[in-house]
């Protein structure tokens, strides 16, 4: 795992994969999951984050 990746070309669709720590069920615990969505809003409001599909 690499954590010194950089997107360079911010015009250029990537795929980003990962896990979480002890495999938790994100979406099966609303708790879990709610911090994950935000999370998720969070960069697309702020950080120009563009969400194709998860």
């Amino acid at each position: 795992m690499s954590r010194k990746f950089k997107i360079r070309d911010q015009d250029k669709l990537y795929f980003v994969t990962f896990t979480v720590i002890e495999w938790i069920d994100l979406f099966t615990r609303r708790e879990y999951r709610d911090i994950f969505l935000d999370s998720l809003r969070y960069c697309q409001e702020f950080k120009g984050l563009d969400l194709c599909a998860y």
